[in-house]
């Protein structure tokens, strides 16, 4: 899958109207591979995120996903494409009875993990839209283009595990993100992408959530929930 979304041709079908970021819809041949392609020259530009590297931090958080082992992120690469350099990412094709909102009342289990991953990669701007089950129970997160900055802006509507302990999996999963950063390739691969302040950072997350033990707190200097949430 990567091989193809590396490679492959790219013809583009359509655009997501309600993207901000002049998102599209492609096809990846051969294959016929649907995907979502985010041209850097669309994005627009942010007051607090520096012109250009929306799409970098994309692939960061696939790359972070990975590593993690909990598949959060659909296959995510950056390439030349439409417009030049983006981000291409697998498009995710969502369970038609599924409802996130009940979900998120409900404070399903398998947002645990993205809870645990927003806190991370710093992600300011978890909406409920953003959270894609599928068919056969996984749950995929998208659109992390505003995430890894140095400063604390953790803004998302997954609060329900505020202060609650992290489980022996989640603490696991940590441990070995954080020997990633510290001594494997993750580093290396995460400093093309992002800055070396911003991958230190990141590490630095990772060990206060596995100091504290428990789920995250909002900040009292930051907004908890993004607007809109959905």
């Amino acid at each position: 899958m990567l091989a193809t979304l590396r490679t492959g041709e790219l013809e583009v079908v359509g655009r997501l109207v309600g993207s901000s970021n002049n998102a599209m819809v492609v096809v990846v041949r051969p294959g016929a591979i649907y995907a979502v392609w985010k041209p850097t020259r669309g994005e627009r530009p942010l007051f607090d995120f520096p012109i250009g590297t929306l799409t970098r931090r994309e692939v960061a958080a696939y790359l972070v996903s990975e590593a993690l082992g909990w598949g959060i992120v659909p296959p995510t690469v950056l390439r030349q494409g439409p417009f030049g350099e983006g981000s291409l990412q697998r498009f995710v094709e969502i369970d038609p009875d599924a409802d996130v909102i009940a979900l998120l009342e409900a404070a399903d289990p398998r947002l645990r993990r993205v809870a645990v991953f927003d806190a991370i990669v710093n992600n300011t701007d978890r909406k409920a839209g953003h959270l894609l089950p599928v068919p056969g129970g996984h749950l995929f997160g998208v659109d992390h283009g505003v995430t890894f900055s140095v400063v604390p802006k953790l803004r998302t509507v997954l609060w329900a595990w505020e202060g609650l302990p992290l489980d022996e999996e989640e603490r696991a999963s940590l441990a070995g993100l954080a020997d990633a950063l510290a001594s494997g390739s993750l580093a290396g691969e995460l400093r093309e992408l992002l800055s070396d302040a911003e991958v230190q950072a990141t590490a630095d997350r990772v060990g206060r959530l596995l100091d504290a033990g428990v789920f995250p707190s909002p900040s009292p200097d930051w907004p908890a929930v993004p607007w809109p949430p959905f």
